[in-house]
């Protein structure tokens, strides 16, 4: 209670090293607790509380690997599996459970991952918190100033 936590919404298997690196940054020189927090799209086809078991693997191995970067750079962090239709209401779901002081959302990159569009719209209009959306580069590559 008290501490900054700063939201890092991802799905799709992958979250861009570009975006993590950022959002560690931010919550170091903030002593924030870092929420990366893997979106689990559940098909129509299934019930919502479906277990998804292959699914969750993934996002667990991801969410390891991330506990691991930030851990490494001395960021707290606090990891969350959020189920949902879609992005936007698998984000829905988590904002009404919890409150963030950040957001940091990885915007698409062309290699896939980050949020379409459409869903980084809904993200701005609706994020209960200040709002960062990071669009790394799209070959990866970082240019020198």
């Amino acid at each position: 209670p008290g501490a900054t936590r700063i939201l890092v919404p991802f799905t799709g298997g992958t979250l861009d090293p570009t975006v993590l690196d950022a959002a560690i940054r931010l919550a170091q020189a903030e002593e924030a607790t870092l929420v990366p927090a893997y979106l689990l799209l559940v098909p129509l086809r299934y019930a919502e509380d479906s277990p998804l078991r292959d699914e969750v693997a993934v996002a667990l191995l991801l969410l390891e690997a991330v506990e691991h970067a930030a851990l490494r750079k001395g960021v707290p962090v606090d990891a969350r599996i959020e189920k949902g239709r879609s992005p936007t209401h698998a984000l829905r779901r988590l904002w009404n459970e919890e409150q963030f002081d950040r957001v940091v959302a990885p915007a698409p990159n062309g290699h896939g991952g980050g949020f379409d569009v459409k869903d980084v719209g809904w993200i701005l209009e609706h994020a209960p918190a200040e709002t960062i959306v990071l669009k790394p580069t799209p070959n990866g590559v970082r240019h020198a100033a």
